[in-house]
């Protein structure tokens, strides 16, 4: 059997894709695993904050066009890149064990992000960062930052930016650890961050045999409450929206953040509940952040769009 793998073109995407080729080919000897690297909309365009030109769906559509054409077999995402709702012919095969889920502080001169001094320029491309970053320290300039993760972490070093924020794991698994100043537990994550999707044609019974085993039960449960909150709220990357469940024995906890891209409106709260309720639980909780305010933060949003 052999399995075509697609994949985007940049450092981390390829190092995404080639994990899950070894662990395809450790777990299967037999297998022939070929990569296909492809470019997308998000990869080209790369002067534009990505909420201005499409969100999510910018870094998967063309894979999945290429899934539907039977160009390739599995395309792998970072699972926070995809949006909250996928088409029909399309199915999420495998999530894999989530790893850091959090968002990164590297900077330079600072320490910490308490360290920043006013109006100090942080630099970042999702709304849902900058939102935050504003609710906690209002008084910070946040500028748009695009790229993969070496473009950033040169202009960084160029002197562009004060700091930057980055997904802790993608820094990791880029042997980047080290440049991590700190872990922003603080600032709620994007549904699914830290762990990796492989998507599949979803009538293709032959891959899904060959990739299930990937599947980590305790984070597709928690990624399960994310993305059913993130599809309530229609989240994207075009709205500042955050939310993260972790499973701690027979419980599952989440908590999210609704907020305005200025940061002076948010709506935040959290919620527990046992594994056994988790059907409708990112459903039921995002309802109860969207009459919280959570619709009038985003319906002002609309009109700003």
């Amino acid at each position: 059997m052999k399995i075509k793998i697609g994949t985007r073109g940049s450092k981390l995407a390829l190092w995404q894709a080639n994990f899950i080729a070894a662990e395809l080919a450790k777990k299967n000897p037999a297998l022939e695993v070929e990569l296909v690297k492809i470019q997308t909309q998000g990869d080209k365009i790369l002067d534009t904050p990505l909420a201005k030109i499409g969100g999510k769906g910018l870094f998967t559509k063309e894979l999945e066009r290429r899934l539907a054409a039977k160009q390739i077999d599995i395309a792998v995402h970072s699972l926070k890149d995809m949006p909250g709702e996928i088409l029909s012919e399309f199915k999420i095969a495998a999530i894999t064990r989530r790893e850091n889920p959090f968002d990164a502080f590297v900077s330079n001169r600072f320490k910490t992000f308490a360290e920043l001094p006013s109006n100090a320029v942080i630099g970042t491309s999702s709304l849902r960062r900058a939102a935050q970053i504003l609710m906690l320290r209002p008084e910070l300039q946040v500028k748009n930052l695009r790229g993969n993760v070496d473009t950033r972490l040169k202009k960084l070093d160029a002197g562009e930016f004060d700091a930057v924020i980055l997904a802790a794991a993608g820094l990791e698994r880029l042997g980047y650890g080290a440049r991590i100043n700190e872990v922003l537990t603080q600032i709620i994550p994007a549904a699914g961050q830290g762990a990796l999707a492989v998507e599949i044609r979803a009538d293709d019974e032959k891959t899904l045999d060959a990739v299930k085993f990937l599947n980590d039960t305790e984070t597709c449960a928690a990624v399960k409450v994310e993305r059913d909150f993130l599809r309530t709220v229609q989240g994207s990357c075009q709205i500042p929206v955050g939310v993260f469940a972790r499973v701690e024995g027979n419980e599952i906890s989440v908590r999210a953040v609704i907020a305005s891209l200025d940061g002076k409106n948010f709506v935040k709260d959290s919620a527990v509940t046992e594994l056994k309720n988790i059907d409708d639980f990112g459903k039921n909780f995002a309802l109860k952040l969207l009459n919280d305010g959570g619709r009038e933060i985003l319906n002002a949003l609309t009109e700003l769009g």
